[in-house]
């Protein structure tokens, strides 16, 4: 049984990769609530892993935090694209390196208590080097890191963004069950 329903959608502040809605609810048919809730357009990433076993990860500043982040490659996707397109795309502007032969691992929603943002999340072994085109608000740096260093960052705290460590952990959980 569904206990919520909501009767009226507003959007308060509409934007180029989020929209900003106020929702409001009747729950159990009797008392009447708002949500705030952020609308996403959508987003891919990637695990792109070199000829060495090694992940190339980007190092980035995010202002919501106000400090430099440690993720895979990942982005918004564009009108109409579809989600592995965007992960490989957003994976050469962001690493300057192309996947190939690219495979599924997880699906995240990110925050589910007040967003429907999802990130579609894919990995790949088999890279070909093209060439870093970054957007012009972006400045990044790309590292290699073997995995169980990342996955020692993640629990030293060290890796707190979420995609990125639902991927690793997804990716080691695979590559351990694929031994």
């Amino acid at each position: 049984m569904n206990h919520y329903k909501r009767i009226k959608r507003e959007l308060s502040v509409g934007g180029r990769i989020i929209n900003f809605y106020r929702d409001t609810l009747i729950i159990n048919n009797e008392k009447q609530v708002v949500f705030d809730f952020i609308e996403h357009k959508g987003a891919s990433a990637m695990i792109p892993v070199d000829k060495d076993g090694k992940i190339l990860m980007v190092r980035q500043y995010r202002n919501a935090i106000d400090r430099y982040t440690l993720e895979i490659p990942a982005g918004g996707k564009n009108p109409g694209e579809d989600n592995l397109a965007c992960a490989i795309r957003e994976c050469e502007e962001e690493t300057g390196y192309i996947p190939n032969n690219v495979k599924h691992l997880i699906d995240v929603h990110t925050t589910v208590a007040f967003s429907n943002e999802l990130i579609k999340v894919y990995y790949s072994n088999d890279l070909t080097p093209s060439k870093q085109n970054l957007d012009e608000d972006e400045y990044m740096d790309v590292k290699r890191y073997c995995l169980d260093e990342l996955i020692s960052m993640i629990y030293s705290g060290k890796i707190t963004d979420a995609k990125t460590i639902a991927g690793l952990l997804a990716y080691k959980s695979k590559t351990e069950q694929e031994k």
